[in-house]
């Protein structure tokens, strides 16, 4: 496991976080020197709460090209650039984006679309995934959405517990169906800037 120790990664701070679910950590893997691999860095995710402190996103990381250049650091300093402009939106245009959002209970976010293919994995509590069709399919921990470019809304439907979801969300060519181009949908979500892409 290298030179560090489980004490390394002791401290763990709310960091903004909104939920009672517990918080999480990152780690960045690198290479030393002599080309071994280390972890480069390692933190505690940061929250950013929405909706009245009903939802919260953390943005674990970011890439802005694709295939992804790991050369000199250069992923991590175009991530710490994103992040750092404020202006990320829910997909990064040409790259992709790791977030991870906590649903207070009873919660349920506006339908939308994203011009991406998202993979979304439940890691805490259940979650509807309801689509504009009508269709609704309830997920437990460990389930996976493959979200390509579709209207859907998420939505906890328990009335004690708060749920978490990890997504990976990719950009994608735009999606043509019967002729009519989908974009992004933000719907009323307007706290989010637009992802531009």
């Amino acid at each position: 496991m290298g030179d560090a120790s489980s004490s390394d990664f002791a401290p763990r701070h709310d960091n903004n976080k909104v939920s009672d679910l517990p918080q999480l950590h990152r780690l960045i893997t690198g290479h030393n020197e002599e080309g071994k691999a280390i972890v480069q860095s390692h933190n505690d995710f940061e929250w950013v709460p929405y909706d009245s402190g009903r939802l919260a996103f953390s943005v674990a990381y970011t890439t802005s090209e694709f295939p992804v250049d790991l050369n000199k650091d250069k992923d991590i300093d175009e991530h710490k650039t994103v992040v750092a402009s404020g202006n990320l939106g829910l997909v990064n245009p040409k790259g992709t984006v790791l977030r991870c959002v906590d649903f207070a209970p009873g919660y349920a976010c506006d339908m939308h679309r994203t011009k991406s293919l998202d993979y979304g994995i439940v890691l805490e509590g259940e979650v509807d995934m309801v689509l504009d069709s009508g269709e609704s399919y309830p997920m437990k921990r460990g389930d996976v959405a493959v979200q390509r470019a579709t209207q859907h809304q998420w939505v906890n439907r328990s009335k004690t517990e708060w749920a978490r979801m990890m997504f990976v969300l990719q950009d994608c060519q735009p999606l043509i169906v019967n002729g009519e181009e989908y974009g992004e949908d933000l719907n009323q979500m307007e706290d989010l800037p637009a992802s531009g892409n």
